[in-house]
């Protein structure tokens, strides 16, 4: 099998780091040595096992991408890099018909979709690449479309707790508000609960010390108003190495789509990638 060139952007954040240390050791994939970085980032590289990546910052990025496809003519971004570089890097890999998986989360998803969709690039978005969160989700859209009103005149509480660096309210808690919103219920986003202090998270939510730096925990309840009933949802990921493996799937999906020129298609989701037979 002919190994996949992947560009893996957002080092040295610690994300696109895991993600590096384990395409490096995968047979399947051949990692590039760069990573579109973001301006602020003082280092020029970072090492990760026996490669050496060169940073990539947005100002020197036009010029240099031609160096870089000169050398790899063919492959593939996976982007978790920022949720303020979310639109701009899409519009980079577009107009230089780079195909990408984004990971990251934030940004203007509306127009990130749509410019994916005018575009001559494919590209697996998603705001979880957590298969079986992603599983999960599915599950909760079937439900919403197929009992729409189930839970009219509950309440919900959402509550998720990241590492403290996480700046974004988290995609996969929006994503399951609109599910719930679509089963009755009438939540605005803007009030779910972040968690981002480590010692409530170690102390109240306790959250193993090892993963303060690294987990994603998210609950939902919904409650019945007169307090006769009451539902919970939780999915709990400590570590960063279920992403990974979802990731790589969409890579692998990706490039089976790259081969299919009279595909119209340009934009997938993980759930494109769970359907891939």
């Amino acid at each position: 099998m002919e190994k996949i060139n992947i560009m893996i952007n957002g080092l040295p954040g610690k994300v696109a780091n895991k993600m590096a240390l384990f395409a490096i050791a995968d047979e399947r994939f051949n990692v590039m040595p760069f990573s579109l970085t973001g301006q602020e980032i003082e280092e020029k590289t970072i090492s990760i096992d026996e490669i050496n990546f060169e940073l990539v910052k947005p100002d020197s990025r036009d010029k240099k991408i031609h160096e870089i496809k000169s050398m790899f003519p063919l492959f593939i971004a996976i982007d978790y890099t920022h949720p303020s570089a979310v639109n701009p890097n899409a519009l980079f890999y577009t107009q230089n018909q780079i195909p990408f998986v984004m990971g990251t989360t934030g940004g203007d998803r509306e127009q990130l979709e749509l410019l994916v969709k005018n575009s001559l690039t494919p590209a697996v978005i998603a705001p979880n690449m957590a298969k079986q969160i992603v599983g999960f989700q599915a599950m909760m859209e079937y439900a919403a479309n197929t009992f729409p009103g189930l839970f009219e005149g509950y309440t919900l509480e959402v509550i998720e707790s990241h590492q403290k660096g996480k700046a974004d309210t988290s995609g996969t808690a929006k994503a399951m508000v609109s599910y719930f919103n679509k089963l009755g219920l009438n939540f605005d986003v803007n009030d779910i609960q972040m968690v981002r202090d480590p010692v409530q998270q170690e102390k109240v939510w306790k959250i193993p010390k090892k993963h303060l730096t690294g987990h994603g925990w998210h609950t939902y309840t919904l409650r019945a108003k007169d307090g006769s009933a009451l539902f919970e949802f939780k999915h709990n990921i400590n570590g960063r190495d279920i992403y990974v493996n979802g990731t790589f799937d969409a890579v692998l999906f990706l490039k089976e789509k790259l081969g299919d020129v009279k595909n119209p298609q340009k934009l997938y989701t993980m759930i494109d990638v769970l359907n891939r037979k």
